[in-house]
């Protein structure tokens, strides 16, 4: 976490209006142990003016396909003595490469399947009938088999 020491603090208010998130959330974030505020003898938060970093990599990760768990994983590894670098988000970030590649393959494939069989035993496609000969990818289990990986 950002020292809050050398760290410019900030309103609940203004983190919301900077990184497009609620308040709510940002409160919620906090409950996860995700970003972290101090608190002022009034009982406001104030959030050091680093975290809107940590918001927008939170972001990101949600839209990568981490959960808030991986995310907070992910987060443990940021250095606690200083505010993250630029170095240290992108070797974080780094290891997802793999994963979002993953993800374009998957897409890919379902663009293609949009227009022909996905392997689901429907035999509602004339394609079926050749693909598919009297359900075979049943046999196979329940659900998309050529999706799921298993080969025409």
């Amino acid at each position: 976490m950002p020292s809050f020491n050398t760290d410019p603090l900030v309103t609940i208010g203004w983190m919301a209006k900077r990184s497009g998130i609620a308040a709510s959330a940002l409160r919620f974030y906090e409950s996860r142990g995700l970003i972290e505020s101090v608190r002022m003898n009034s009982g406001h938060r104030r959030y050091a003016r680093s975290t809107v970093r940590r918001i927008a990599f939170i972001v990101f990760a949600q839209k990568v396909g981490l959960s808030l768990d991986e995310v907070g994983a992910e987060l443990a590894h940021l250095p606690k003595e200083r505010v993250p670098t630029g170095e240290d988000w992108k070797r974080l970030s780094r290891q997802w490469k793999a994963r979002i590649e993953a993800q374009i393959a998957q897409l890919q494939a379902l663009h293609m399947g949009l227009d022909e069989c996905i392997g689901c035993g429907c035999l509602s496609m004339k394609k079926c009938l050749l693909t598919n000969p009297g359900d075979r990818s049943a046999m196979k289990g329940p659900g998309p088999r050529r999706w799921l990986g298993d080969r025409a």
